[in-house]
């Protein structure tokens, strides 16, 4: 079973950050670890569902646009560490990672300082790092000198894709068709211009690979197809779908050692990473993004119901362990998963119809969402239900909205 054999947190204290409402499981686990459990989260989930019972104390950031200001979270934990010795510092969300690194560098508590956060944050640093480490990756280029990036449009044609270097996932990502269209939008950033980075678009099949690692020991590894890419689903409307991959195909054992590649190349030395990839029509990979955190989109509950692990719940153990600790963590089940996401026309929509003996999960905490997790010891079931369920989704619940171009709550 994933797990340390007993209780390795107690008189450590673990400092978590969460800009959003997520990774319940990692607090409860901190607390049955018997750390000292703080979280810091924006004022405006002073009344989320956090699981109060877990925590020792809660801390609030005024969070005007989404946003934290470093400088004052920077003040206000040094404050804190005047009375607290404080021993982790986890981030919870992709927003968090540059945050916890640098409060990790100016506390000097161990873990990712702010030159390692950058290659699992920055868009771009993360492209530059792997095309240096010889990693295969789209053709890119930061937004800055207009005339190398007239070069760069003229070596190779559109489409393109514009993203922003820091944003998670889709976000306030934009496919380019032409010239004209990405100098208009380059416009329109003004002075963000240099916060962005354009890229060769490449179509194909978008994959992701799911981590634990351990004292730079790789430790357990999942892959995982999208049925659509992220990026199309947000800018077209579709469902959202992803199932994991059959252990030992082709595709499975290729994209399992690029990402160790990539993870190795980065610096991991401990903690979780959801990393994507695309596998072009002519079947090369390229490596995408990666990032230092439990993937989003309830991808960890994928993985729970394919191999029994709770990544939030083992990302927990890993810190908590701090390489003075042995950690081991042993899938207890080797099933195929598949998950399906999507906004919903109703505000609490109704999955009761859906009975098929295989569903594990259902989404029940997210308005004008649905979303369903099927489990299965036969991979083409689960081929079959996804196909199947989607159609359904399309006719009984599915809505479509306007990409994000920034985060929200």
């Amino acid at each position: 079973m994933p797990t340390t054999d007993k209780p390795t947190g107690v008189g450590v204290t673990v400092l978590c950050l969460a800009s959003y409402y997520k990774g319940i499981e990692f607090l409860k686990e901190c607390k049955r670890q018997g750390c000292r459990t703080l979280l810091l989260t924006s004022h405006s989930l002073e009344y989320a569902d956090w699981p109060r019972e877990s925590l020792d104390n809660i801390f609030y950031v005024p969070d005007e646009d989404k946003a934290w200001k470093l400088q004052d979270v920077l003040l206000g934990i040094s404050h804190l560490a005047k009375t607290e010795v404080i021993d982790r510092i986890v981030p919870l969300d992709d927003f968090d990672v540059e945050t916890a690194a640098t409060l990790r560098e100016h506390l000097r508590v161990p873990g990712m300082g702010d030159t390692t956060a950058r290659y699992f944050r920055d868009k771009l640093a993360m492209r530059a790092r792997a095309r240096d480490e010889g990693l295969p990756v789209p053709e890119f280029i930061q937004v800055l000198n207009h005339q190398k990036l007239s070069e760069f449009m003229q070596r190779g044609p559109a489409p393109w894709v514009l993203k922003p270097r820091s944003l998670a996932g889709s976000i306030g990502v934009k496919k380019i068709s032409s010239a004209d269209e990405f100098w208009s939008a380059v416009d329109r950033l003004g002075d963000q211009q240099s916060f962005y980075l354009l890229e060769q678009y490449v179509p194909g099949d978008i994959f992701h690979v799911d981590t634990i690692t351990y004292e730079k020991e790789l430790l357990f590894s999942i892959a995982s197809k999208y049925g659509r890419p992220p990026m199309d689903v947000s800018h077209e409307g579709d469902i959202f779908t992803t199932r994991t991959l059959l252990d030992g195909s082709p595709d499975e054992i290729a994209l399992r050692a690029l990402n160790r590649r990539v993870l190795e190349a980065f610096g991991m030395v401990r903690g979780v990473s959801h990393s994507e990839f695309i596998q072009a029509r002519d079947g090369k990979l390229f490596f995408l993004e990666t990032s230092a955190r439990v993937g989003g989109a309830h991808i960890a509950d994928l993985v729970e119901a394919a191999t029994g692990v709770n990544m939030w719940a083992e990302w927990a153990k890993v810190e908590i362990a701090g390489g003075k600790a042995p950690y081991h963590v042993f899938p207890a089940r080797h099933d195929f998963a598949g998950l399906l996401i999507s906004l919903a026309r109703q505000e609490h929509p109704d999955t009761s119809a859906y009975n098929d003996p295989e569903i594990v999960w259902r989404m029940d905490d997210k308005e004008h969402h649905v979303g369903l997790i099927v489990r299965s010891q036969d991979s083409a079931r689960i081929d079959e239900l996804i196909w199947n369920y989607a159609q359904r989704f399309k006719q009984d619940f599915f809505a479509s909205a306007p990409p994000r171009d920034k985060p929200t709550s």
